[in-house]
């Protein structure tokens, strides 16, 4: 079935990444959380949102976790909880395109913070730039002939071959600003 879709460039993404305290959605805490809006084709930074996240009782960050983040227990103590994040996450989410690099695991953590706060997954329409990736391989393939090669799915390591400028990693908003960067090319 065909239906009527707008000009991706008519369309608002919101470029999100989560840092969490592990890989784990059913035991591991979602610690700080960025977003990035693609208006227009143009990322805006000055709209970026940013928060720390307080974990919910009996989430600990491990030592992994701490080191990648550097993020302690004490510094999230003091951070807004779960539902505050949400709320803030969630008008985003409603005003456009979720865009995301590697969904399995932030949309894993998201559905899991809707649902230990009694919330309704708002369903958003999903980019996933992962999958950009592997559809441009394949499309490469067809086009070259020759052995399909998957692509690097490393966020950092595929920008970096395909000549985007390298962030500092484990930062929200930069992460956000890469996957958004990626999208844009």
């Amino acid at each position: 079935m065909f239906f009527h879709s707008p000009p991706w460039d008519e369309v608002v993404y919101w470029s999100l990444d989560l840092e969490t305290g592990g890989l784990d959605e059913h035991r591991d805490a979602i610690v700080s959380v960025g977003m990035v809006p693609v208006r227009a084709g143009t990322i805006l930074l000055g709209e970026a949102f940013h928060s720390l996240v307080r974990p919910a009782g009996g989430m600990a960050l491990g030592a992994p976790s701490i080191a990648a983040h550097q993020l302690t227990p004490g510094e999230l103590a003091d951070a807004p909880g779960l539902a505050e994040v949400i709320e803030s996450l969630d008008e985003r989410l409603r005003e456009g395109v979720l865009l995301v690099h590697q969904a399995g695991v932030d949309v894993a953590f998201l559905k899991r913070a809707y649902r230990a706060l009694g919330r309704r997954w708002p369903k958003p329409q999903l980019v996933d730039t992962v999958q950009l990736l592997l559809a441009l391989a394949h499309r490469q393939r067809f086009a070259s002939k020759t052995p399909e090669q998957l692509p690097t799915l490393n966020l950092a390591e595929a920008r970096r071959e395909l000549g985007l400028p390298e962030y500092t990693a484990h930062d929200p908003v930069l992460d956000a600003l890469a996957c958004a960067e990626l999208f844009l090319l």
